[in-house]
């Protein structure tokens, strides 16, 4: 009876070591840990952007070229991050993405382009991110204060008047 006991024993004990190895050996290749909304941790495969920054502010920028900021962010996750879309706010933003897949751990970037021509004043403006990540759909900001340019003659156009004699 003894004997049969040990035996059973060291049967337990080994596959329960190989079991704990097979863990060891998944979280290795295994999954990311994120808080969800609910603010609790929660373990994924899936891909993960890792942005150093999501939102820019330009300040105070001359009305007429274009201005641009580029978005870095990391695929922290552990399948390829693949963006299917990113859209602009207004016409006035015109964004640029990766179109080929972003493996786990590398870097890329997604560029905002802002026209300041003809736009004077504030402007705040989102670039809405699609994409298979965690979470499909993520936002990044730009904002800044577009100051007008000044012309020669700041007065309103005169109407001419007509060459047809009345």
């Amino acid at each position: 009876m003894k004997k049969v006991f040990i035996a059973v024993l060291a049967l337990v004990l080994v596959a329960y070591s190989q079991n704990t190895f097979a863990q060891a050996g998944d979280q290795e290749k295994g999954a990311s840990f994120i808080l969800n909304e609910d603010g609790d941790l929660e373990e994924t495969t899936a891909p993960v952007f890792e942005f150093e920054q999501e939102s820019h502010d330009f300040g105070e920028i001359p009305e007429g070229p274009k201005v641009s900021y580029e978005f870095k962010f990391t695929n922290v996750g552990k399948e390829p991050l693949i963006i299917k879309h990113v859209k602009a706010s207004c016409g006035c933003t015109t964004p640029e993405w990766p179109k080929e897949p972003i493996m786990p751990g590398e870097e890329s970037t997604i560029k905002a382009v802002y026209n300041t021509s003809k736009r004077p004043g504030p402007f705040n403006k989102s670039i809405t991110i699609t994409s298979n990540a965690y979470t499909p759909t993520k936002r990044l900001f730009i904002k800044g204060k577009v100051d007008r340019a000044e012309t020669e003659n700041p007065a309103l156009p005169v109407k001419k008047k007509s060459i047809v004699s009345e």
